[in-house]
């Protein structure tokens, strides 16, 4: 017997842009759209170790292989190239439902479990740069752009805080891994140690994966009445309205790129991008040349990753009240500010400015990427977000390789002083350019006031 047939409605406003209405969650996918949530966030922490982990686990690889510093942060850069480059063919292939979002999760999966694996039998630099470097960044990569793109499209009303709350389990999910690499990871057993990370990532994000689905495009939650919506009928709602106005339009990627706007974030991230993989990468060599000692090397790294993920949520709820823009512009004047303090506090041996600078290091080094996931389809729409953010994040694969391997390069030449006045400079830079981002399609403030046009049509069936 085939089950009632859930009906939507299409509404268009004076733009042309189309709203989906009617379909509940459970309509579409059998449960509460908070699962979107979630499973995401869950999947997020368990992929954090590649990157916020790194810098407490390859002190232990070097002298187990015979590894060179320069080595070590080489693998993390071309890690970061592949993770940041997988997001633009994933994102393009699921749009043209080449690839879903539960086989991305599943590819993602195995390719971190791999990537642990492969470090874990090898000391091969080979082996590494391919298992690690290649498959581990493709899969983390996957798992990330999905996770992103798929909270945004399940909550195309209350991006924000969302966005941010997921986008910060890539952060702090590592911490358990950073404290554990520090106080227990030697010769002994740095095979079972990394066999079990990876077989953690294969089992906690496969699982995750199964029951992943997107939304149809244009599609809106059956409560919200999307017309009533843009009209902000509360007071604190009309606000959030004024400063986070929606895409006037569904851009595809091209025009997206036309617009100058989409070029002018990918640039940004670069620049920001790779003064965050610094911080990340280096803060507990310097923590431990500045003669702090392991545990306070590995307490700075670990308040940099609850800091970073933690700030990824509040300036995403911040985002949603004072503007996109606004808040990305002082999250990257903190980052700037954080670069010079860490310098100057390890400098002087002060433990204590040390940690206050970790902390501000932590929270402006990552609270960009959910700004930046929630200002893409802003500014362009959601129907194309997975291409369009996944151009924008590719930057981080220019970014980590400044961030990684060339930053190792400036410090052998420059030391750590020459090196974090340099990515204090860049990170005032990407500030700067910050404040030339404008909606397109929108003149002035805009109104967010649409009228609208109802189109009612039957959905496919639901299933028997």
């Amino acid at each position: 017997m085939t089950a009632a047939q859930p009906t939507y409605q299409e509404i268009v406003d004076d733009n042309g842009r189309t709203y989906r209405i009617g379909e509940s969650p459970r309509d579409l996918m059998g449960r509460s759209r908070s699962w979107m949530v979630w499973l995401p966030w869950v999947a997020m922490m368990a992929v954090s170790v590649f990157e916020y982990g790194w810098g407490a686990v390859e002190g232990t690889l070097e002298e187990k292989y015979g590894w060179s510093l320069s080595d070590a942060f080489w693998l993390a850069s071309i890690w970061a190239v592949f993770q940041a480059g997988v997001a633009f063919p994933a994102g393009r292939l699921r749009e043209k439902n080449i690839v879903s979002a539960k086989t991305a999760m599943l590819a993602g999966a195995v390719c971190s479990g791999i990537g642990y694996f492969s470090i874990a039998h090898s000391g091969n630099l080979v082996v590494a740069f391919i298992g690690y470097s290649v498959l581990g960044g493709i899969g983390a990569g996957l798992v990330y752009a999905t996770c992103i793109n798929m909270v945004g499209k399940w909550y195309p009303e209350k991006r924000g805080a969302r966005t941010g709350f997921v986008n910060g389990g890539f952060a702090y999910g590592s911490v358990p891994f950073i404290y554990l690499f520090s106080a227990f990871l030697g010769h002994e057993n740095v095979t079972i140690t990394l066999d079990a990370i990876g077989l953690y990532m294969l089992v906690v994000v496969g699982l995750c994966g199964f029951v992943f689905k997107d939304p149809p495009k244009n599609w809106w939650p059956a409560e919200v009445d999307p017309i009533a919506w843009l009209k902000g009928s509360a007071a604190g709602k009309a606000r959030s309205l004024e400063k986070n106005p929606p895409a006037v339009r569904q851009f595809t990627p091209m025009e997206a790129i036309r617009t100058g706007m989409l070029p002018l974030m990918w640039v940004t991230l670069v620049v920001i991008g790779g003064v965050s993989l610094f911080g990340i990468n280096f803060q507990v060599d310097f923590a431990k040349e500045s003669q702090f000692g392991a545990f306070v090397a590995a307490s700075s790294a670990g308040i940099l990753a609850i800091v970073n993920g933690v700030g990824r949520g509040i300036v995403g709820w911040a985002s949603d009240r004072i503007g996109r823009k606004a808040t990305l512009f002082w999250v990257l004047v903190i980052a700037a500010f954080a670069q010079f303090g860490v310098l100057w506090s390890g400098k002087t041996h002060s433990l204590f400015w040390f940690m206050v600078f970790a902390v501000l290091t932590g929270f402006g080094s990552g609270a960009f990427y959910p700004l930046f996931a929630a200002l893409v389809p802003d500014y362009f729409g959601e129907n194309h977000n997975a291409t369009n953010y996944g151009i924008v994040y590719s930057a981080k694969l220019v970014g980590g390789v400044g961030g990684g391997g060339l930053a190792a390069g400036v410090i052998a030449a420059w030391g750590y002083t020459g090196a974090y006045v340099l990515a204090g400079c860049i990170a005032l830079l990407s500030a700067v350019m910050t404040l030339f981002l404008r909606q397109p399609g929108r003149s002035g403030r805009g109104s967010t006031e649409k009228a609208g046009k109802q189109i009612a049509r039957t959905a496919p069936a639901a299933g028997s």
